[in-house]
């Protein structure tokens, strides 16, 4: 109505709209404005009622469930510092440290002195006068222990090799906690991979039997044709069966590590890797004598058996006690007395002889167990630079789509199946291949993590083996 106002107003000024004619037109345009002006308003209400009523409305479980799946798609980077940051059993290293650190502050005091003091009742007779008396008596001593040379010293050693092992046993966990996770990690993702191939070549063949069930076999060869179709097909179900119980035991493990709720849901982005070279078998070996974990807990339990050792030879001299005493006696005279006492065992009948023999057997123990651990070490170093050479050599000989590849060719034989230009033996046998190929990718890339991951172990190499990236940034 304001719009037709409007225009009455500004058609008020002009004389040829003000003519008879012009003034019917003027109500005609007029009744045409307030009437688009009504519907204009309809509508707004009409847009309005809709954009209220259209108010989201709550998720279902499935749509949740796939909403924290899709937000809980990590990298293999990211679920391994999640893991060293979230891993419970972080807890008990860091507490073994802890424990080891206390012990060597215990170990270098000195042992606290010794107060003794007794009171009791005195009673003096003089002999020429025969005079008697009785009073009390009473007495007070201190005593400082103090041990043989050496002795802290040797005390000192052995509680700085616990505390060497212990800060050894969580640098050896973490590492071991990463390269397990980046496995676990990327077996999710081979176990999904797998999982979704066998299930989509088993729907295939599912489609396929259901179009063959319901023609009219014209003859035994359709016949045969579809029990093959239809055996495959409970083959492709069972892949697809065991593919996804893999991929909820590494899911079950992996949520363990990472510290969160066995449950919880995840998706590995799509990982890539780039191998390094390992080096010379003399490098790795060297390396693995050097910085081996096993290695240098042998080591310095050896060094420590040996301190024990020479601890249980200087043990054979006894502590020396020194200290002041008081006491005094109120009887006919009252008797002060001040003394500088010195007191130690004399080590007449047990010269600590057994606890050196235990010492030096356990130090022989010591040096076998690092010679066998040695030799493990060099053998496993040794096994696990072969199989990640070997794998490395296979994984170079692939293309770079191989997948992909395969996956086509499957999908061009199903559809000319279905046309009759290719042979029920040529279709199977591609759609089965298609999956072993997918397979032996995956178990291969799998094979080489892991054999790096050992190798890493074993000889603490740095910069890691292997570099992981997405798949996005290899290609």
């Amino acid at each position: 109505m304001l719009v037709a106002a409007g225009l009455w107003a500004a058609t008020a000024g002009f004389p040829i709209l003000n003519s008879k004619r012009s003034v019917l037109m003027k109500r005609i345009l007029v009744c045409v404005l307030a009437a688009m002006a009504a519907l204009g308003s309809a509508a707004a209400e009409t847009v309005t009622k809709e954009a209220e009523g259209s108010s989201p409305r709550p998720a279902s479980p499935e749509e949740r469930e796939k909403a924290s799946a899709t937000t809980n798609r990590l990298t293999l980077d990211s679920l391994v510092a999640q893991a060293l940051r979230e891993n419970p059993e972080f807890q008990f290293y860091q507490a073994e440290l802890t424990a080891a650190k206390a012990g060597r502050k215990s170990a270098r005091l000195w042992a606290n002195p010794t107060l003794s003091g007794g009171v009791g009742q005195k009673n003096s007779q003089e002999v020429s006068s025969g005079l008697s008396a009785e009073g009390v008596a009473w007495s007070v001593s201190l005593m400082q222990p103090f041990e043989w040379p050496g002795r802290i010293g040797l005390r000192k050693a052995i509680a700085n090799r616990d505390v060497e092992l212990a800060e050894l046993g969580l640098e050896r966990f973490g590492l071991a906690l990463g390269s397990r996770v980046r496995v676990l990690g990327y077996t999710l993702f081979a176990a999904q991979q797998r999982a979704a191939a066998a299930r989509e070549v088993a729907e295939r063949f599912k489609a396929l039997r259901e179009v063959l069930v319901g023609r009219e076999a014209a003859g035994i060869a359709p016949l045969l044709e579809t029990r093959v179709i239809e055996a495959t097909e409970l083959t492709m179900q069972r892949k697809a069966s065991e593919a996804e119980l893999a991929s909820q035991s590494a899911l079950l493990e992996l949520n363990q590590l990472r510290g969160v709720a066995p449950g919880a849901g995840l998706v590995v982005v799509e990982p890539g890797f780039t191998f390094g070279a390992s080096g010379s078998n003399e490098v790795l070996l060297a390396q693995a004598r050097t910085n081996n974990f096993e290695l240098r807990a042998r080591a310095a339990e050896l060094a420590q058996q040996g301190f024990r050792l020479a601890l249980a030879k200087n043990e054979r001299y006894p502590a020396i006690s020194v200290g002041p005493s008081y006491s005094e006696e109120n009887a006919l005279e009252r008797d002060r007395v001040i003394t500088l006492g010195v007191s130690f065992p004399l080590p007449l009948w047990d010269r600590n002889t057994a606890n050196i023999e235990a010492a030096a057997a356990r130090r022989m123990q010591a040096e076998a167990s690092l010679f066998v651990t040695q030799r493990e070490v060099e053998r496993k170093v040794l096994e696990a630079a072969a199989t990640y050479e070997s794998k490395v050599r296979e994984m170079g000989k692939w293309r770079g789509d191989a997948v992909e590849h395969f996956r086509e060719a499957a999908e061009l034989a199903d559809r000319h199946y279905r046309l009759g230009a290719v042979p029920v033996s040529t279709y199977v046998e591609l759609q089965k291949q298609y999956l072993e190929a997918m397979e032996g990718l995956l178990d291969t890339k799998k094979e080489a993590l892991e054999a790096a991951a050992r190798l890493e172990l074993l000889t603490g190499l740095k910069p890691a083996l292997v570099s992981s990236t997405t798949a996005r940034e290899e290609r």
